[in-house]
Parts: C-alpha cells; structure tokens; sequence
C-alpha cells in the first residue's frame, strides 16, 4: 500500500473528523482512503466508449456524420413545432 503525505485546510480536516465522529466512518484512515477513492473515480480518466480508427479525426468524422436535410431519402414532416 502506498503512503502519501498531504496538507489540508483546517475546515476539511474538521469536515473528515466530524464525519469520524458521527459514525460514517471507522477510523480517520478509513474515511481519508474512501473520500480519495470517490473523488479519484469521479475525476478519474473518462473510459472511451468507442476507439478512433487509426488517423481519423474526430472533426472530419462529426462533419461527415451530418446529413444534409434536402438530401434524405425518406419524405419527413416539413412542418415547425414547437
């Protein structure tokens, strides 16, 4: 397990201790590694959901997902709504 030394304001430090003395968590160490542990996977590295091709670039791919409304195949509903 790694060991880290960090400086935190007065009203965090406070925070965690009431947050010990309520009953939330065990011990100090219990609440510092689960309040680093959802701050971590809350701004962590966001997970791709799909991969890029090789060279394909993410402007040219939206420009070419675009479809140009007089150019559909279906008749549409030409209509305004609102």
């Amino acid at each position: 397990m790694a060991r880290v030394e960090v400086e935190l304001s007065d009203r965090v430090q406070t925070d965690i201790e009431q947050m010990v003395a309520q009953g939330e968590f065990v011990n100090w160490d219990e609440a510092v590694e689960a309040l680093l542990t959802r701050g971590v996977s809350a701004y962590g590295p966001a997970e791709e959901a799909e991969t890029e091709a090789a060279g394909e670039d993410i402007f040219q791919q939206s420009v070419a997902d675009q479809q140009d409304p007089a150019m559909r195949d279906e008749p549409g509903n030409d209509e305004f709504t609102l």
